[in-house]
């Protein structure tokens, strides 16, 4: 087994894992040729928030090697912590009393201590001319292929709709405003831009409304011929989650400020645009 690259995009790579970070302490990497997938499932996770994320490898890597028994797919669980931090270093500013450029950030599979870590090289120059090398090491667990088919994505309903939200960081105060006189939101929409955050308790009520939003055209592979009659564009559709689930998924906008689509269905679910 074999894994070496070097991160061409620091700075992306840290946002993303900022926002693990703030999901789940231990989560899944599995790196293919193709793509580094991020996993989050339900069972470390209190609220019940899944994230099942696909990156393309030349968007974060270069000289990007790999080589297992595994058709060519490595799967590690690390803690979101140690690997955050270890990114944090790789930025010129993380480097104490060496604020300068760093030129290089190898990351590679290795072994020490009789344990598998991912190993960080960061090469890189102080603000007087002189180079600079650290290494971190963040302990890993190599998954097995039996351990790695246990991770199975949920299957989504059909939608009731598509929506985009507004500017996350915006979202994220008013939610946090709400936070103390529930726990629970109920999330509204319709496919007519409409939508609304309330809380209804037996002390307070609130609504927060949003007009005009964007209703996108979204269509899944394999997925039925539009039905004969359209839906009616004023029906709201509801769907009722924890505010402090709500929270930790609106930490994403340290990620991207672009907005985001949910389909209102059973559940709740949300793409996040990176790009």
């Amino acid at each position: 087994m074999r894994f070496r690259t070097t991160i061409s995009n620091v700075p992306t790579f840290f946002r993303i894992i900022q926002a693990i970070e703030k999901l789940q302490r231990k989560f899944v990497m599995k790196f293919t040729e193709t793509e580094l997938h991020i996993i989050c499932n339900h069972e470390a996770n209190e609220g019940g928030i899944q994230v099942w994320s696909q990156i393309k490898v030349d968007s974060l890597f270069t000289a990007y090697r790999i080589q297992s028994n595994a058709n060519n797919e490595i799967s590690l669980a690390l803690s979101s912590e140690a690997l955050l931090l270890a990114l944090k270093s790789a930025t010129a500013s993380a480097e104490a009393g060496a604020a300068g450029d760093v030129d290089e950030v190898v990351l590679k599979l290795a072994k020490k201590n009789g344990h598998a870590v991912l190993s960080f090289e960061i090469a890189g120059a102080t603000r007087m001319g002189k180079s600079v090398r650290v290494a971190h090491d963040v302990r890993i667990d190599v998954m097995k292929p039996t351990d790695v088919a246990l991770l199975r994505e949920p299957m989504c309903p059909e939608p009731d709709i598509h929506i985009l939200l507004p500017p996350l960081q915006k979202l994220r105060t008013i939610v946090d405003r709400m936070r103390p006189m529930s726990d629970i939101l109920a999330v509204r929409a319709n496919n007519s831009g409409r939508l609304t955050l309330s809380i209804n308790t037996d002390s307070v009520k609130i609504d927060t409304e949003w007009r005009n939003c964007t209703n996108p055209k979204m269509t899944r592979e394999g997925s039925q011929e539009e039905p004969d009659e359209p839906p009616d564009p004023e029906k709201m559709f509801t769907v009722l989650v924890s505010i402090r689930s709500f929270l930790k998924f609106l930490n994403s906008h340290v990620v991207s400020t672009t907005t985001i689509a949910c389909e209102f269905s059973q559940y709740l679910c949300c793409s996040l645009d990176c790009s």
